[in-house]
């Protein structure tokens, strides 16, 4: 079942949801799993043995993973797979946090509460199907010619 997914999508990207929570992990499945293929791995050695047959385009990574083994796995996932985009998902009381992690390589943090929309668009904008500019139609400004209008 499609739901909220443009099916007139030709390209099937391949995602890890790298995460040692359960629930998160099935949830950014779910989420994920029209239109992309969607992978859920428990820790970053599992993605990397994953990534050897099967390279992903994007990896959703938790952050207690980041905490947990420190700012150099984000180094480590540049390294062996070259050209993925990574993005951390993070919890309110991480988000000071979340400027170092992408300083040191992430290329985008999602925000807890996890919502359809705001998932799949940010995958979206890091799988280069939409823009991250919104699109705004501006009206030319016509000039006031007279008084009283």
């Amino acid at each position: 079942m499609r739901i909220g997914v443009d099916t007139s999508r030709t390209d099937n990207k391949r995602v890890f949801v790298v995460s040692g929570d359960e629930v998160t992990s099935a949830i950014l499945t779910f989420m994920l799993t029209d239109g992309n293929e969607t992978h859920e791995l428990r820790d970053i050695d599992a993605a990397f043995e994953k990534a050897a047959e099967w390279k992903p385009d994007l990896l959703l990574v938790d952050a207690a993973l980041v905490k947990a083994q420190g700012l150099s796995v984000l180094q480590d996932i540049a390294d062996r797979l070259p050209g993925a985009k990574v993005a951390i998902v993070v919890e309110e009381k991480d988000s000071g946090d979340a400027k170092a992690w992408v300083g040191a390589g992430a290329h985008a943090i999602i925000p807890q509460p996890l919502t359809i929309e705001a998932v799949r668009r940010q995958t979206d904008i890091l799988l280069g199907r939409l823009s991250a500019k919104p699109k705004v139609q501006l009206f030319p400004r016509i000039p006031r010619t007279g008084s009283g209008v």
